[in-house]
């Protein structure tokens, strides 16, 4: 079987020096002087640059992601979102290259774009684990491949993305599914424009009657007609049965390890409670301890 072609950022037209200019990182002099030294020594542009001393080799990091229109933050102190999203932050560190090879691994095993292959529970076992930041990196990587990404905090017992992403949480996803809310509960992240997310919404006292109502199912047929990605973190399933619910609806879901953490009986117990449920495991991730380090196999 042929591996579906992946998309390629398109190349925008302005160079790297008239990006940096555009910036406040280079003065026109400052351009001119790296153009000659670029002549003179045969270097590409951002080697002269650094080689001056004119910008720092993030500089031209940043310049290469606005060139190739991949969106990353820089941290100020007074940052959009949580330090823990490195898919935001630290988009060239290994363990965001990590979330790469797993972003490609789900494409050719989940994310197909066959009906029914667009939404993903990501699972694991236990409090601590890793999901939320899982779930919140994938999202990010997603957007930043184009995919139009929709995150879900369909943890109603712990959520954890309206913190992630900084967002206003009083109203969310048990506000929709208690016929309290609208789709505008929904909200964009400014810095990704191919991503929004759902949070959790106020912590309700009945999470799995909610979860297990109709219009838990009919929300995500919307959204499916609507995103290209769909990513839902939820509970932790050794203590909830909230998971079971969640990923039956979603149709397929990821497991996740914490190392050094996860029992392997309570990994093994969840693995076959979904797929006896019918749910697709569509493969497994090892925490070490917090970045994703490792993506195996289906397990």
């Amino acid at each position: 079987m042929n591996a579906p072609a992946m998309p390629v950022a398109p190349l925008k037209t302005r160079s790297l020096g008239a990006i940096l200019v555009d910036t406040g990182k280079l003065t026109l002099d400052d351009a001119q002087r790296i153009l000659r030294s670029q002549k003179e020594h045969g270097l590409l542009f951002g080697e002269a640059a650094i080689e001056l001393g004119l910008v720092t080799r993030q500089d031209m990091e940043r310049a290469l992601a606005d060139q190739y229109d991949y969106p990353y933050l820089l941290q100020t102190g007074n940052d959009e979102v949580a330090a823990e999203l490195i898919a935001a932050y630290e988009p060239f560190s290994l363990e965001v290259e990590a979330l790469r090879v797993l972003r490609i691994q789900l494409m050719l095993r989940w994310f197909t774009g066959e009906e029914g292959h667009r939404i993903l529970a990501i699972a694991s076992p236990a409090r601590g684990d890793g999901r939320s930041h899982l779930a919140a990196n994938l999202a990010v990587v997603f957007s930043q491949l184009g995919e139009h990404t929709l995150l879900i905090d369909a943890d109603l017992r712990n959520p954890r993305q309206h913190q992630l992403f900084k967002l206003d949480n009083r109203q969310g996803l048990s506000s929709m599914l208690s016929g309290r809310g609208e789709r505008s509960m929904i909200q964009r992240i400014p810095s990704f424009v191919d991503l929004s997310v759902l949070t959790a919404g106020p912590l309700p006292p009945n999470p799995q009657e909610l979860l297990g109502r109709p219009s838990f199912a009919r929300l995500l047929d919307e959204m499916v007609r609507e995103y290209d990605v769909v990513i839902v973190d939820t509970p932790a399933a050794a203590d909830y049965a909230d998971v079971q619910i969640i990923a039956v609806r979603a149709g397929g879901a990821l497991l996740l390890a914490r190392n050094s953490r996860t029992r392997v009986a309570e990994f093994r117990d969840l693995s076959k409670t979904l797929g006896e449920a019918g749910v697709a495991l569509v493969g497994s991730v090892l925490n070490d301890p917090l970045p994703v380090k490792e993506a195996s196999r289906k397990p």
